[in-house]
């Protein structure tokens, strides 16, 4: 199979989808490899590094996606991308399909394969591909809100760490899966006082075993999200509904009762953000303020730090990648039940329920199974 990785164009995205030591293993397995000239140098990775990896240097992006049966990206397709994508196209990267309709509506006309790294998911319910990034941005997002809690950067002017005499600050973490127990993690290694809201008692019970003794594990209800919110210097938003829009809990009033000048970090934002006033923002243009609350909405977090988040990812793709570059993505969806849970879209169908059900478009769902085999 002839396999194409392009240079990353949304803004301030340094990853790029494939390292040399992937490059190398997708050529080994009998594959060819192109890569758009450049694609690596935000991560750290020169043209050289490919071409002695196998790969053949392209110079644009058109030609990269001409050339390949299959695309191996970060970031979803932009608009400008759109015109590149060509039927029965095998498109691996993450998609977040139910916070962006214009991008569905695209792939589905352009009736390319997608397989969505976000919603590849294993027997025992782990998101294999979304949890390196999950890992970074989880770990990222008490570093950001420390960083907007600084007065001269609009905050409170609370220092997380407290020092002695004074209280440090008081972190809430609004889920405690991937993402919400690395940002507790690190919150905590602040010094920082950290309270997770969940609603799966065995994840609290988890949580209470592992974490430092300055974690909170409560079960998350209205009450103790609004306790949570009136005291916290700074919110991170970790909820997640696996392909489907996140959840609204936190609602346009709660602005009102959360401290000024404290600091909303929306982490869930790839899905639509878990705040009624939340809106995806960029690397450029981070925050915004609503109600005398910063809110921080980057919906390509990682790509801050893209060398380590460019090798977390490539460690995980690659072996799911070379089953499809291998076997085909009819054979190995259908080989593969993780992989084929990641088939959001095929040629003009949508075969992810929670997608179709997003935008209530479940007349255009397709069995999965059913459309790989026809």
């Amino acid at each position: 199979m002839r396999i194409g990785c392009p240079r990353e164009i949304k803004d301030h995205e340094y990853r790029v989808g494939l390292v040399p030591a992937a490059v190398k293993a997708y050529v080994k397995s009998g594959n060819e490899v192109f890569m758009e000239k450049g694609a690596g140098l935000g991560s750290g990775i020169s043209d050289p590094e490919y071409v002695s990896a196998g790969a053949r240097i392209i110079e644009s992006a058109g030609e990269v996606w001409a050339h390949s049966d299959m695309i191996v990206k970060v970031k979803e397709p932009l608009a400008a991308e759109y015109g590149f994508m060509k039927p029965g196209q095998i498109v691996y990267t993450y998609f977040h399909f139910a916070a962006d309709r214009q991008l569905m509506l695209a792939c589905m006309d352009r009736r390319i394969a997608a397989l969505a790294y976000e919603t590849v998911q294993e027997a025992d319910g782990s998101l294999p591909l979304l949890k390196p990034m999950s890992e970074v941005a989880g770990r990222m997002a008490p570093i950001v809100g420390a960083f907007y809690l600084a007065r001269i950067n609009g905050g409170r002017g609370v220092l997380p760490t407290g020092v002695p005499g004074v209280a440090p600050a008081n972190v809430l973490v609004v889920g405690g899966g991937t993402v919400g127990s690395n940002a507790a993690r690190v919150a905590a290694g602040f010094g920082a006082r950290v309270t997770i809201l969940d609603i799966n008692l065995d994840t609290l019970e988890h949580l209470g075993n592992i974490m430092p003794p300055n974690v909170f594990p409560i079960f998350g209800d209205s009450h103790t999200l609004e306790a949570g919110l009136r005291e916290a210097d700074i919110t991170i938003g970790a909820v997640l509904i696996p392909g489907a829009q996140a959840p609204k809990l936190i609602k346009r009033r709660h602005l009102k009762i959360m401290k000024p000048g404290s600091v909303f970090v929306d982490v869930a934002i790839d899905q639509g953000g878990c705040s009624e006033s939340s809106r995806p923002t960029s690397h450029t243009d981070p925050v915004y303020v609503v109600d005398d609350v910063i809110h921080y909405c980057v919906a390509n977090m990682p790509g801050a730090y893209a060398r380590t988040s460019t090798f977390a990812l490539n460690n995980r793709t690659l072996a799911y990648g070379l089953s499809i570059a291998c076997n085909g993505i009819e054979k190995a969806c259908l080989q593969k039940p993780a992989l084929l849970k990641g088939l959001n879209l095929y040629k003009g169908s949508i075969t992810f329920m929670p997608i179709a059900e997003s935008f209530k478009l479940t007349r255009h769902y397709r069995n999965p199974q059913e459309a790989l085999r026809a």
